[in-house]
């Protein structure tokens, strides 16, 4: 039995003591491990790739994990969980840590060559950020948020649903509002109107799907900002270029950001709204197809990674109670 099957089975443990979920580990992991082994501590650089929204915690977790380890420099890399995904499987870039916003995104676009495991470790949801210089700051709420954005003078963006799960959410959410609201143009007035963007509805099984075209063909009007990653939506936001962005409830908290809950029938963060979720789904331009789902993070160690082992205690870390 190797060290990664042995450390493989420690985190297992730390996860189920934690309440958080795992999956796809089984091929990892010995019965006869003993939980206390640990690998060698040696130098190097620990490559981290992740989630834009996850910059200010993992650069958090970077100094705990150094100070750890003392050998050894982790850098971190933020990107969009798709864009960053890609850098492994289509660039080839080695990482020891890739941690997606979307979980689904580990097993559709790395398995089975760049990765074989993924553990769920954290969840979300998707809020309309401003700030108290937004149009219309003092008036907009939870009933009447799509009829602000609406106003010719508004203007709003989220990230490229091609590069980054919060784009995607972000055009699940307004479709799913149509419902919930009984607006049934609320997507024609913001999207399709200002962008290239267009959901298809299929009434064979009640499914909305948005078919994204290349990024450089998305075309959005004055009216709307869309960028790769939704970090890169708050210089924006600051310099007052947008009055709202559609992004995830912990990166508004952690930039100090007013923010408006939105209905938990739309804002992806139930499980018990799990079911109207998946009735909208997007296909990227790559030909990945994401289906509606509460928002839960993954995480894993590629099957080309430099150094496995340490990827794997950095792994530890993040859903430890310190990590949570």
């Amino acid at each position: 039995m190797n060290k990664t099957a042995i450390l493989i089975m420690i985190i297992l443990c730390s996860v189920i003591a934690l309440g958080c979920i795992c999956t796809d580990t089984d091929t990892k992991l010995d019965d006869s491990a003993n939980s206390s082994a640990t690998p060698d501590v040696h130098g190097g650089t620990l490559t981290v790739l992740h989630a834009g929204s996850l910059k200010i915690p993992f650069a958090k977790l970077e100094e705990v994990f150094e100070a750890a380890h003392p050998g050894i420099d982790v850098q971190c890399e933020a990107a969009g969980s798709a864009a960053t995904i890609r850098k492994v499987t289509e660039l080839h870039k080695e990482a020891d840590v890739v941690a997606s916003a979307d979980y689904s995104l580990i097993p559709s676009m790395m398995y089975p060559e760049y990765a074989d495991w993924y553990l769920q470790f954290a969840r979300n949801q998707i809020v309309l950020a401003y700030t108290d210089k937004s149009k219309y700051a003092d008036e907009i709420n939870a009933s009447n948020w799509y009829e602000i954005l609406r106003r010719d003078d508004v203007r709003f963006g989220f990230s490229n649903p091609n590069d980054d799960p919060c784009g995607y959410r972000s055009q699940m959410t307004i479709q799913l509002a149509e419902a919930h609201y009984g607006d049934d143009i609320i997507y024609e007035d913001l999207i399709e109107a200002n962008s290239a963007l267009a959901m298809v509805y299929d009434a064979a099984n009640g499914t909305y799907t948005l078919n994204m075209p290349a990024s450089e063909s998305i075309d959005p009007s004055a009216k709307l900002m869309v960028r790769s990653m939704e970090m890169e939506l708050i210089a924006g936001l600051d310099a007052q270029e947008i009055d709202y962005y559609f992004i995830y409830r912990s990166v508004a908290e952690q930039h100090g950001q007013l923010f408006l809950e939105l209905p938990a029938e739309i804002d992806l963060s139930s499980v018990a709204y799990a079911d109207t979720y998946k009735t909208v789904q997007v296909v990227q331009a790559n030909g990945n197809l994401v289906t509606g789902n509460p928002v839960v993070y993954g995480i894993t160690v590629p099957t080309n990674a430099r150094d496995p082992e340490m990827g794997l205690l950095f792994v530890k870390l993040v859903v430890s109670p310190e990590g949570q």
